[in-house]
């Protein structure tokens, strides 16, 4: 091999077909080339989430089928190596973060293409492995807030089960849109949450919540389907149930975009929660986040403003060691979020 192959190639972690078995590849393929819209970015810190095992295993093949193999990883934090013939917001060295489009994926590696639009400047004074954190969950946390829910000032947000990764971004979000946030979870991040802007927690061991709460304007789902019929009781008349993780619905298919048979499929996947929402004069919605670099911007700002710092998990991990940090995630005993360091 050359000199120059040698310069030109880069590892990335790989999967050859989605399998529920995590057997990740450490592989050398080349560093990708970039379009009039793109960036470079050498990744110096890439966050390891619970959709990376859902990736993996195929289970969002109805939203997003990816062709193999295929590179893993949804958000990194990095450094602008290159940048398009039409890109005007990013230079050469520039410090940026971003959660990839869904057809995009491949934070795993030691470069990554997006393109511009999904990217933004990392927030002042943080470091690469704090940074990445962040992009996931604030988009999740935002687009949930701000488009599906639409939510006002001195409105009512229950997010149970938001004590991990989602509520450390949602909490504050919500808190500094004006809304009053109530969270349920384990006893250990009660005072976190709380000093992150909560108004009520709920240790979900010690006290039910759908026997305490009630008329609440909104609820972000993050346990699934198992806590549906609790979650639905706790809403007002015309409260809208948003899941992160229950099943994709007709409407979560219309304003994707997506095809007739896809439609019907999540038509059908979605019937019974509608139907329970419905009844009872609610709404059910389902949420997958995308890509926005202009939204991550806004986040910044209120991470900045907010002094957000996300919790990361005390586990250290590098590429080499990616199967490793996906088993950890799968297993779910995590204290923060997951993060691949790159030297």
């Amino acid at each position: 091999m050359s000199k120059k192959e040698v310069v030109n190639l880069m590892k990335a972690a790989q999967i050859t077909r989605y399998s529920k078995d995590i057997h990740i590849t450490l592989n050398d393929i080349p560093i990708p080339e970039i379009g009039d819209d793109d960036i470079l970015i050498r990744v110096k810190a890439a966050a390891v989430n619970p959709v990376d095992i859902l990736n993996l295993t195929g289970a969002v093949r109805l939203i997003q089928d990816y062709k193999m193999p295929l590179t893993l990883g949804n958000e990194c934090a990095g450094i602008v190596e290159k940048v398009g013939r039409h890109v005007t917001r990013f230079q050469t060295g520039d410090r940026v973060y971003s959660r990839l489009p869904v057809n995009r994926l491949g934070a795993f590696a030691e470069y990554v293409t997006i393109p511009e639009d999904a990217v933004a400047r990392m927030p002042e004074n943080f470091d690469y492995v704090t940074a990445a954190a962040i992009p996931l969950t604030g988009l999740t946390a935002y687009q949930a807030l701000t488009e599906e829910l639409h939510a006002k000032p001195g409105e009512t947000i229950f997010i149970p089960g938001g004590s991990g990764s989602l509520g450390q971004m949602a909490v504050p979000i919500a808190n500094a849109l004006g809304l009053r946030v109530i969270v349920s979870g384990n006893a250990r991040a009660k005072n976190s949450v709380l000093s992150a802007g909560a108004d009520r927690y709920i240790v979900y061991t010690e006290e039910n919540y759908w026997e305490s709460l009630s008329d609440v304007d909104y609820v972000i789902d993050t346990l699934g389907k198992k806590e549906f019929t609790h979650e639905l009781s706790v809403l007002k008349e015309g409260g809208v149930l948003l899941s992160l993780r229950t099943a994709p619905n007709k409407l979560f298919a219309m304003k994707n975009r997506f095809s007739l048979t896809r439609r019907l499929l999540f038509s059908l996947a979605g019937l019974t929660y509608d139907g329970l929402a419905r009844r009872q004069g609610k709404e059910y919605r389902f949420l997958f986040v995308r890509a926005d670099g202009i939204q991550l911007e806004e986040i910044t700002r209120i991470v900045e403003a907010k002094h957000i710092v996300p919790l990361i998990d005390s586990h250290e991990f590098e590429l080499s060691q990616i199967n490793d940090a996906m088993k950890l995630v799968n297993g779910g005993h995590i204290n923060g979020k997951v993060i691949v360091r790159f030297s």
